[in-house]
């Protein structure tokens, strides 16, 4: 069975319309044909009727005259006046002998039907079928008036009705299709509206509305498209709001996080290479052979001490308001290429003023910005990772928007880069970051190796989210 899933909705009802009416005009031929057939049974009928009356008559006057020796049956009269192409008229005495026959020729100029439609035609009416009428003399019938037609006639005619049947089928059918499909198109115009509107809600575009339409169908699916739309647009607003606010706390979280390490941690840290450093004072006097266990306790302090201020860099940035947001980008590029010593090699290059950028998004970037290069540098391997930030101008009285491109050459297959890419908690907070700012980010793997990512945050964003940070 063919699979109409795909099909144009036009093509099909247009199809089936066509099927409709080649079965209704299929029923109509076959009216017509079973009429015809009726129609000559009735004249062959009608024919012997009067053939036998014709025949009574000539009977009752030979013996009114009492001419033994008069000529009977005498079918010229009757011939005359009702033979046609392929009928036949004859007298049959009671014996079954035929005694007198008249055939009419058939029409020349009628082309032979097909064996099948001959066949077939055949088996429906039978059209070779006698009309038989007694002939009664004094109360005794004394034979039968025969009438039939040549059945090769009838097949022929009717093939030739049928012919022109189907020759106006061949002709009123495309016509009819195309002004079905015709009307169709310019009913179902709307549909394209609707997909098209479907297609700017899927691209993000929630201030897609329908205008109203003509088919009442239709309209009423403008009206619950519009409805879904505007629900759809304040449970986006609604959740970048808790989404900006959920952030706004995991950042007070993270500072925190940072403070309580950096006062108790740190100190603790700070403790521990201070009294590393008197044991190793009092070792060299009284214990030289434990100058190596004070040795080691100093540098695994001060490695654990690295390790926490880069945990410290990254729970608590520095601040972007104050610094602004290029000079804390190139600052975060600057440490990472002094931390991994040339490889992997970091770049970024601005383009546009960031002096005005809002707060709100001014952080949110740079944090898009560290989970970014983060994943790069420590999951997908990546040797080599290039920084865009763009600041795009409106071009009609719009507020503008900003552009992050990032892209890198790691390895696409390596497990944990997948486990970012696709389900990884740094995407994701990267993707709630960007939806409370109202903007867009894609990620996509590169070929034949590397990952680019790309966030594009509306300017008009910044005031909605400074609003929702004041309120919290």
């Amino acid at each position: 069975m063919r699979n109409w899933s795909g099909s144009d909705l036009k093509l099909r009802l247009t199809l089936r319309v066509a099927a409709v009416a080649t079965l209704c005009f299929a029923v109509i031929s076959g009216y017509f044909l079973f009429d015809s057939d009726r129609a000559v049974r009735a004249r062959i009928a009608a024919v012997a009727e009067v053939a036998a009356r014709t025949l009574e008559l000539q009977q009752n006057k030979i013996q009114w005259l009492n001419n033994p020796h008069a000529e009977f049956p005498d079918l010229d009269s009757v011939a005359a006046s009702v033979m046609a192409p392929g009928l036949c008229l004859a007298f049959r005495s009671k014996g079954g002998e035929i005694s007198q026959r008249f055939c009419g020729g058939a029409q020349t100029d009628t082309a032979a039907p097909p064996l099948a439609f001959a066949a077939l035609y055949r088996r429906l009416f039978d059209p070779g079928r006698e009309a038989v009428r007694p002939v009664v003399a004094r109360g005794h019938t004394i034979g039968e008036a025969v009438v039939w037609v040549d059945p090769a006639v009838l097949t022929a005619e009717a093939w030739h009705d049928a012919g022109r049947q189907m020759a106006v089928l061949m002709i009123a059918l495309p016509l009819l299709c195309a002004l079905v499909y015709a009307a169709l198109a310019r009913a179902l115009r709307p549909t394209l509206l609707i997909r098209n509107g479907l297609a700017r809600i899927a691209a993000g575009d929630l201030a897609a509305r329908l205008p109203p339409f003509d088919l009442a169908e239709l309209s009423a699916i403008g009206d619950v498209f519009n409805q879904l739309a505007e629900r759809l647009a304040a449970a986006l607003s609604d959740r970048n709001a808790l989404t900006q606010k959920l952030i706004l706390v995991q950042d007070d979280e993270r500072r925190h996080l940072a403070r309580e390490l950096h006062d108790e941690f740190g100190q603790s840290l700070a403790a521990i290479r201070a009294l590393a450093a008197s044991a190793r004072l009092t070792a060299i006097q009284d214990c030289p052979p434990l100058l190596a266990e004070c040795d080691g306790i100093a540098r695994t302090a001060a490695d654990m001490m690295e390790t926490l201020r880069g945990a410290l860099f990254r729970l608590r940035p520095p601040d972007v308001d104050e610094l602004g947001l290029a000079a804390s980008l190139e600052g975060l590029i600057a440490g990472w290429n002094g931390r991994s010593r040339g490889q992997p090699r970091f770049e970024i290059a601005l383009s546009g003023s960031f002096a005005r950028l809002p707060a709100s998004i001014s952080a949110n970037l740079y944090r898009i910005v560290q989970e970014a290069l983060t994943n790069a540098a420590k999951h997908a391997g990546a040797t080599r990772v290039v920084l865009r930030l763009e600041m795009r101008e409106a071009a009609s009285g719009s507020d503008g928007e900003i552009a992050l491109a990032i892209d890198d050459d790691g390895r696409p297959g390596d497990p944990q880069a997948d486990l970012q890419a696709k389900s990884g908690m740094g995407l994701l907070g990267m993707r709630e970051r960007v939806a409370a700012l109202g903007g867009r980010l894609s990620f996509e793997a590169a070929q034949p190796h590397g990952a680019s990512l790309r966030v594009v945050v509306p300017l008009a964003a910044g005031a909605a989210a400074a609003a929702v940070e004041r309120a919290a």
